[in-house]
């Protein structure tokens, strides 16, 4: 019989985050495939475990996925886990796991720690959805054209970024997004110099630049949603309509029935309609 691929999620910083099933998944699996050896081996050697560590990353995970696949379907049990939080999010894995899982290979997620939910989790955004996009373009052309196509959505936006790039991201997310749409700022989660800083985008750029030291770390960044406008302020008879008809037929269908039966405006429900479906 085939193996098993365990997707686990690790700390993204303090150590005890770790769960008790993560532990035991890592001490009985034939071997554990990581981001970075060196990293995960120290993880290891503090719960004391010792197991045959493969590298897969960015550049050898399409052929690391081939010979992981092999292994499994040999019989062997394999860990997957990266750097920091779950694997597959805005990382390497993915490409494993959608390998694995197209070849009928049982894969079974160990959840943990995410940076995206650690960060929503202390924000005290009571915004319904989120839209997480991951890491921006490191190009400011293309960064601020993807910007621009998630300047309208009306949920909340999640980005991860890095300290080289976080002055320039926030920069073009004032200019493009607006600068006073609100944003939440989190750094080093879980970690001595944890910080959660709220302002707004026009004001962010001078919070880093105040203290050099607020510009080091992985980061979170959630920006507020944009509002909603009138054309989007449909009745809540008509809001009903038209959820009940998105859950069961295509979208443009839905909004010509939910057009016929409510009166709306086409265009207002066509609208809604795929801020509905982008926050699901």
């Amino acid at each position: 019989m085939a193996g098993i691929l365990y997707v686990v999620a690790t700390p993204i910083g303090n150590l005890g985050d770790i769960t008790l099933r993560a532990i035991e998944t890592l001490k009985t699996v034939d071997a554990i495939a990581a981001e970075d050896t060196r990293h995960t081996s120290g993880l290891l050697s503090h719960f004391g475990i010792s197991k045959k560590l493969i590298a897969v990353h960015e550049h050898n995970e399409h052929q690391l996925a081939e010979k992981l696949l092999l292994q499994l379907q040999a019989g062997e049990n394999i860990a997957l886990v990266t750097d920091a939080g779950t694997p597959g999010i805005s990382d390497p894995g993915a490409v494993v796991v959608d390998a694995v899982r197209k070849a009928g290979v049982k894969v079974v997620p160990i959840p943990g720690v995410s940076a995206v939910i650690t960060a929503l989790s202390a924000s005290g955004i009571v915004q319904n959805g989120f839209l997480f996009h991951g890491f921006l373009p490191a190009s400011g052309a293309a960064r601020r054209k993807v910007l621009e196509a998630l300047t309208s959505q009306t949920v909340t936006l999640v980005f991860y970024e890095a300290p080289h790039r976080i002055v320039e991201s926030i920069v073009d997310m004032a200019n493009v997004l607006g600068a006073t749409r609100h944003i939440t700022i989190a750094r080093e989660l879980t970690k001595t110099f944890e910080t959660i800083h709220h302002c707004m985008l026009g004001e962010a750029q001078q919070w880093l630049a105040s203290d050099a030291n607020q510009q080091r770390g992985e980061f979170v960044l959630l920006v507020e949603a944009a509002a909603i406008t009138e054309a989007e302020a449909l009745s809540e008879d008509a809001m009903r309509v038209l959820k009940l008809l998105l859950a069961e037929l295509p979208l443009k269908q839905a909004v010509k029935l939910a057009t016929d039966i409510t009166k709306e405006k086409k265009n207002d429900l066509y609208e809604q309609a795929l801020a509905l479906k982008q926050a699901n």
